[in-house]
């Protein structure tokens, strides 16, 4: 399924469960068969990319059912993920005001 925003970069597609768990630590089972299929779908895809779900809302969740994010990546996307330096980047010139 494709993010509702369209995702962050031509490709992103989330997994998401059919039963009901608030993240990926509530029921390991179903876990495991999320991310199996995210795995799966991404191995069909190939190339680079990043697999991601958060736990908790410190952890940047924002919407609690279980799902994965496959997030194709190559070389100079520039789309920063929030431990890189390139979000680090970002972040201050948004404060800034030199990002929008």
């Amino acid at each position: 399924m494709r993010p509702r925003s369209g995702g962050v970069n031509d490709g992103h597609v989330l997994v998401i469960p059919r039963v009901h768990v608030a993240d990926a630590i509530e029921d390991p089972d179903v876990t495991a068969a999320a991310v199996r299929r995210a795995a799966q779908y991404a191995a069909e895809a190939g190339g680079d990319l990043n697999l991601i779900t958060s736990v908790g809302a410190d952890a940047t969740q924002t919407v609690f059912h279980l799902h994965w994010h496959v997030v194709p990546r190559t070389a100079g996307d520039g789309l920063p993920l929030p431990w890189t330096p390139q979000h680090t980047a970002r972040a201050a010139a948004a404060q800034n005001g030199a990002v929008s």
